[in-house]
């Protein structure tokens, strides 16, 4: 940039993701295109993440530029020194109750543009499970854009959590109902969502706790959601045309405005593209590895940056590897196994040491788009769907919590391009559907549903015409300049 200080004239965007990697990088390739279509962007972590971001990318890598800066707010956690994802409904509540004081403060500062030397504030853009930045918004009179990161079915399960509860559907009678075949009631009354069973909506349902706090925080979040300028949502219009039309019904206008790593593309800026908040450090390795191998021949096994799993599951997700004979590149978070070490047996790494690399972190989008990769082992975290999709790459589908069991259902039932894996996970099971995606019958017909899938989302999102550009548009100009 040519001068020290940005352009005091510049529209201003407040950026505030929820403090998790899946929620950040969404919000970060949102903040960019803003950014490149003439806003300032203040981009707000908590001090946890923003420490493990230095530790990841480096003491330099989040000073930014005169007009793409990064501020932090408290998270009202004990401090901690991990490098690992914090606890969900902790955070949750503790975001709730002691972030509103700290980030009031925090735009009054930016506000001072005398000593701040930066645009007066002209919107929040949050995520939709930071609402208490709608307060501040009020306060300070400004129009507040909520992005919702998970999936658009994600969110209209979320919606109608509310209805779940007036009909009597949760919370659950008791913990026998987990088990009892209950969840696998179908329901016929949400738009969009026709006979969807209990057990593919967001998993925080599934609790018999009438006071449960993840069942009230997103009741409030979604109510709260309502009085929003817009809400936006990573995905594209034709994959999720019935749900986004049922969120009509619910919400201010919302807008799909995905794959927004597709969209950002448009994005024609050295200094952006370097900008990435990877909360781990990636292994380049794994690209190198991948450029060795055959085209579709290769299973990625990534389950994010949350999902955790038992030590069991985690020595038959491998024999199950190992057995299929199917080349692999694995991905292994230091904190994969819950309260353990991540220790994989000698016998397994030595029969598949031809065929198999592990890595702890890798760069997505780079090793989803390799030729190399045939198919996708997922947790069914929405970027992971979706940029599986916008890949064509076809997904084994191991849904952990949240509206990952939502996403597995619409990718199996509604898109046919994901085959589920029980919860338990048996190697036998986890043998058959690694081979069948790489080499069988159903793993090739998959193939030609994703395929179709991503050349509309290279429509929706590359082109100037295509639904997401012009949504993006839209955003800029009829909700965030009009103010």
């Amino acid at each position: 940039m040519a001068s020290k200080y940005a352009k005091l004239d510049m529209p201003h965007a407040i950026c505030v993701p929820a403090p998790a990697q899946g929620h950040i990088n969404p919000m970060l390739k949102l903040a960019k295109i803003l950014h490149y279509r003439g806003f300032h962007i203040t981009f707000v972590n908590t001090e946890y993440n923003q420490r493990r971001l230095l530790k990841s990318r480096g003491p330099d890598s989040l000073k930014g530029l005169p007009s793409f800066c990064f501020e932090t707010i408290p998270d009202g956690l004990p401090p901690s020194d991990a490098d690992s994802t914090q606890d969900i409904v902790s955070l949750s509540k503790s975001l709730t109750t002691t972030c509103l004081v700290p980030f009031k403060e925090l735009l009054a500062k930016l506000n001072n543009t005398s000593s701040s030397n930066v645009p007066p504030i002209s919107y929040i853009v949050s995520d939709g499970v930071m609402s208490f930045t709608l307060a501040v918004a009020r306060d300070f009179g400004i129009p507040q854009v909520f992005f919702w990161t998970p999936s658009a079915c994600g969110l209209l399960g979320y919606m109608h959590y509310c209805n779940l509860i007036e009909k009597g559907y949760i919370p659950l009678k008791d913990k026998s109902y987990l088990t009892n075949g209950y969840l696998e009631k179908t329901l016929d009354w949400i738009p969009g969502m026709k006979d969807i069973r209990l057990r593919d909506l967001p998993s925080f349902i599934r609790t018999a706790n009438p006071d449960d706090y993840m069942i009230k925080f997103l009741l409030q979040e979604t109510e709260r959601s309502k009085n929003a300028s817009a809400i936006v949502v990573n995905t594209f219009e034709p994959l999720e045309k019935e749900v986004l039309e049922s969120l009509q019904t619910l919400l201010p206008p919302v807008y799909a405005i995905g794959p927004l790593h597709l969209l950002e593309k448009h994005v024609d800026d050295k200094n952006l593209e370097e900008l990435e908040l990877n909360l781990w450090k990636e292994d380049q390795k794994c690209v190198e590895w991948l450029d060795s191998k055959e085209q579709n021949s290769v299973v990625y096994v990534n389950f994010g940056s949350i999902a955790v799993m038992t030590k069991n599951q985690l020595i038959e997700f491998a024999w199950g590897l190992a057995n299929s004979q199917m080349e692999f590149l694995w991905i292994i978070r230091p904190d994969i196994v819950s309260g353990e070490q991540a220790i994989l047996p000698s016998e397994f790494l030595e029969e598949t040491k031809e065929r198999g690399m592990l890595a702890s972190w890798c760069p997505q989008e780079q090793v989803l788009s390799h030729p190399a990769i045939g198919g996708f082992l997922t947790h069914s975290g929405w970027n992971s769907t979706l940029e599986s999709i916008s890949c064509g790459v076809p997904m084994i589908c191991w849904p952990f919590f949240a509206e990952q069991p939502t996403n597995c259902w619409f990718c199996c039932t509604k898109l046919g391009i994901g085959m589920e894996i029980d919860s338990n996970v048996e190697r036998d099971k986890v043998e058959s559907l690694v081979r069948e995606v790489i080499a069988g019958d159903r793993g090739k017909e998959m193939k030609k549903k994703v395929l179709k899938w991503k050349k509309l989302a290279e429509e929706a999102a590359t082109k100037t015409t295509g639904s997401s550009y012009v949504n993006i548009d839209k955003i800029i100009n009829e909700i965030l300049l009009k103010h």
